[in-house]
This record gives C-alpha cells, structure tokens and sequence, in this order.
C-alpha cells in the first residue's frame, strides 16, 4: 500500500509511506485461529472419544503450531517503509532500522531492475532497494510516483 502524504519540510515535496497489502484485520485475524483451532479440537475430542489417548495433546501441540505460524505473519505485515523527499534531501527510512539512506535529490538516481522489477535509489555509490514486499503494479505505481518526485525536488522538470 502506498499513501503520499505532504511534506512537513516548508510544504515543499512529498513523504511516501509504504506498507504491505493485508488481507485480514486483527480481528480477523483472531476469528481465523479460533475457527482453525475450533475444528482442530472437535476433532481431537471426537478421535478421544474413539479411543485416541494422544489426540488431545498433538491437538495442544499444533494449536501452538498455528498460533505461532499467524502471529509470525502478522508480525511480517508490520514493516513498512517511508521515503521522504523535499528540496534538501532525500531520505529513505524503514521500521527496523531508522535512517537507511540521505543524499540530495540532484545526485539521487532511480534505478528500475526490469527482471526482478525491484526499484532501488542510488547516490554515491550507495543503494537501498525501496518497495520490495509491494506488488508489480504498485511498484510500477511506486517508480513513477518517484520518478516525479524526484524530477520536481531537483528542479529537472523545468
């Protein structure tokens, strides 16, 4: 997902805030493990009920399975990302690490990888690589919503 926003730099450029699709809400989310437990559980009751003395503690087993697997997914869909480009600098920050990339928008290059469609920002002989967990068409969306940016920052448009 992609939001630009206005700059808070003198109203002048852009801040670009980059997030992964996600398909369910938290609560959505829970609803999903409960439902999968659910049946998990009716299920290892039935076969304890069959005489499976084992049923109900593989049932224990893979609900921490499961739980574990969807809390590791929702946590994957917290990254994100944010490019803030003004008239002073370009900057690229991630939710991890903080500052990854500064330069300024004149010598900041776009570089589009047609095989892999990744879409990286170089200056100086350094390189971030921006957008990674988006989609095809939002990263075309990306490099051309960039690619203006960029031009308006550094005065190439004119």
């Amino acid at each position: 997902m992609i939001e630009v926003v206005p700059s808070s730099w003198d109203g002048h450029g852009a801040q670009l805030r980059l997030r992964p699709p996600r398909a369910l809400t938290r609560r959505q989310f829970v609803m999903l493990f409960g439902a999968l437990s659910g049946a998990m559980w009716i299920v290892a009751m039935l076969g304890w009920w069959g005489g499976n003395a084992f049923a109900p503690a593989f049932a224990l087993l893979h609900s921490a399975i499961v739980a574990t697997a969807l809390r590791t997914l929702w946590r994957s869909g917290e990254r994100g990302e944010e490019i803030r480009v003004g008239p002073d600098a370009v900057e690229v920050v991630t939710s991890g690490a903080g500052v990854v990339f500064r330069a300024h928008p004149y010598w900041v290059r776009l570089c589009i990888e047609r095989g892999s469609e990744g879409i990286s920002l170089a200056s100086s002989g350094r390189r971030v690589r921006v957008g990674d967990f988006l989609g095809p068409a939002e990263r075309r969306e990306l490099a051309d919503t960039l690619q203006d940016l960029l031009a308006a920052a550094s005065g190439r448009n004119r």
